[in-house]
C-alpha cells in the first residue's frame, strides 16, 4: 500500500508540474499578449494568444504517438521522465524570448515553437500518466486514485493563478508584470519541471508493464488497428469533455474579463476559487464511480451539459458581482466533473496492457487538439464577429454528441481490460 500511494503521489506531482508549465501560458497571455502581438485591440491580441494555445494542441497527437510507442515498448516510468524534461526546455524558451519590439517576428516564432514543444511534451503526457495510474491502483479503487491526475492537472492551473496572485498583489506593480514579470512563472516552472524529472526517475515500474514486456513486440500503430471500436470510443467519449473542461479552464479566465466585466483581480479570485472547488470534486466522484461504475457518471455529465450549458454561459454572462459568478462556474463543475474524474481510468480500461498508453494517448489526442484546444479560439472569434452565443451552441453539440456514444458503451469498470493482453 505504501509503494503504490509514494507511486501515485510523486505520479500525479510530476503530472501537476507539466500542466503548471503548461497553462502558465493561458494564465499569462493577459500580460504577455501585446509584447508579442502589438497590433489590434485587447480581443484580437488574446485571440493570437489563443491561435497559438491551439497550436500547442495540434501537435498533441504527435507526441501521444511518439510518447507513447516510447511507454509501451520501453516503460510508463521512462515515458514520464522524458515527458517532463521536454517541457522543461519549452518553458525555458518562454522565458527568455525576447519581445516583438526586439526581434520583430522572430519573436511570436519562438513562442510558436516553444509552445510546439510543449504540446508534444503533453501529447505524450497524459496518455503515460493515466496508464500508470490506472496500473498501480488496486481494482476496487481505480477510479478514486486516477482521479487524482485531473486534481493535479486543474492543480497545475491553480498553481499558475497562485503565482499570478502573488506577482499580482505582492510582488510586482501592473506594469512590472506586463514589462518582464511575465517571465518568472516560466522560470519556475522550468526549474519545478526539474525536480519532477528527479523524481519520477526512482518511480518503480508498473507490475502489468512488468509482466507484459516479455511478449512479443509490435508496432504501436498496426496493433492498435486492431481495437478499432476502441480507438472511436475514446474520440466519442472525449470530445464534449475536453471542449467543456477548457471552456471552464483556460476560456473562462479571459471571458470574465472580457464577457463579464469583472476586473483583474476578481477574474483572478473568481478563477482561482472554482478551480479548487473542481480539485476537491474529482477524487469524490472517482470513488462514486467505483461503487456505481463510471457509464452513469458520463451520462450526467452528457446530460447535465446538453441541458444546461445555455442557461449557465447566457446568465454568466449578464451578472458582474464576482460571488454569482463563481457559483454559476461552480455548478457547471458539478456537471463537467462527471468527465474530468475518470475519463482517464475509462480509457485505460478499454485497452490491454501491451498498446494501452498508445491507445490513450494518440484519439485522445486527436480529439483534443480539434475540440479541446481549440475552444478558447473558437470562443474569442464568435465574439470578435459580435455572436458570442453561438459558441454555446457548438459546445452543446460536442457535449450531445459524446452523450450518445455514453449511452451506447459499455461499462469500462465492469469490462475492464487492465489485465488483459492481446
Amino acid at each position: 500500500m505504501g509503494s503504490r500511494l509514494r507511486a501515485i503521489f510523486v505520479g500525479s506531482i510530476g503530472n501537476l508540474v507539466e500542466w503548471y508549465d503548461f497553462y502558465a501560458y493561458a494564465a499569462f497571455a493577459l500580460y504577455f499578449a501585446k509584447s508579442f502581438f502589438p497590433q489590434g485591440d485587447e480581443v484580437v491580441q488574446q485571440l493570437n494568444a489563443a491561435l497559438l494555445f491551439a497550436a500547442g494542441f495540434l501537435v498533441r497527437p504527435l507526441g501521444g504517438w511518439l510518447f507513447g510507442h516510447f511507454a509501451d515498448h520501453h516503460g510508463r516510468r521512462n515515458a514520464l521522465t522524458l515527458s517532463v524534461l521536454m517541457m522543461c526546455f519549452g518553458s525555458l524558451i518562454i522565458a527568455v524570448t525576447p519581445t516583438y519590439a526586439s526581434i520583430g517576428l522572430a519573436a511570436p516564432v519562438l513562442l510558436g515553437f516553444a509552445r510546439i514543444v510543449q504540446g508534444i511534451s503533453l501529447g505524450g503526457e497524459y496518455g503515460a500518466s493515466a496508464t500508470y495510474l490506472s496500473e498501480v491502483a488496486d481494482e476496487k479503487n481505480r477510479g478514486f486514485y486516477s482521479s487524482f491526475q485531473y486534481v493535479t492537472l486543474i492543480g497545475g492551473q491553480l498553481c499558475a493563478i497562485v503565482v499570478l496572485l502573488v506577482l499580482q498583489k505582492v510582488l510586482l506593480t501592473e506594469e512590472q508584470l506586463r514589462g518582464w514579470g511575465w517571465r518568472i512563472p516560466f522560470v519556475i516552472g522550468a526549474l519545478l519541471a526539474v525536480v519532477a524529472a528527479v523524481m519520477r526517475r526512482n518511480l518503480h515500474e508498473t507490475d502489468v508493464f512488468i509482466r507484459a514486456k516479455s511478449a512479443k513486440q509490435v508496432s504501436s500503430l498496426r496493433a492498435l488497428g486492431q481495437f478499432r471500436r476502441e480507438v472511436l470510443l475514446v474520440v466519442g467519449l472525449t470530445m464534449g469533455g475536453t471542449a467543456a473542461f477548457y471552456t471552464y479552464t483556460t476560456y473562462m479566465q479571459k471571458y470574465l474579463k472580457l464577457s463579464v466585466k469583472l476586473t483583474d483581480d476578481q477574474t483572478t479570485m473568481v478563477t482561482a476559487c472554482s478551480l479548487i472547488f473542481a480539485m476537491a470534486l474529482q477524487p469524490l466522484y472517482g470513488a462514486l464511480s467505483d461503487r456505481i461504475g463510471r457509464k452513469w457518471l458520463l451520462i450526467g455529465f452528457g446530460l447535465g451539459g446538453t441541458l444546461f450549458t445555455i442557461p449557465l454561459l447566457t446568465t454568466l454572462q449578464q451578472v458582474h458581482d464576482p460571488l454569482t459568478a463563481f457559483l454559476l462556474i461552480a455548478a457547471a463543475w458539478l456537471i463537467v466533473s462527471g468527465y474530468t474524474s475518470i475519463n482517464a481510468v475509462v480509457k485505460a480500461e478499454l485497452f490491454p496492457t501491451a498498446i494501452r498508453t498508445t491507445g490513450v494517448a494518440l484519439p485522445y489526442a486527436l480529439t483534443v487538439s480539434i475540440f479541446g484546444g481549440t475552444a478558447e479560439s473558437i470562443a474569442l472569434w464568435f465574439k470578435s464577429i459580435g455572436h458570442e452565443s453561438w459558441f454555446y451552441l457548438y459546445l452543446t453539440g460536442c457535449i450531445a454528441t459524446s452523450l450518445v456514444v455514453y449511452l451506447a458503451m459499455r461499462d469500462t469498470r465492469r469490462h475492464s481490460a487492465i489485465d488483459r493482453e492481446p
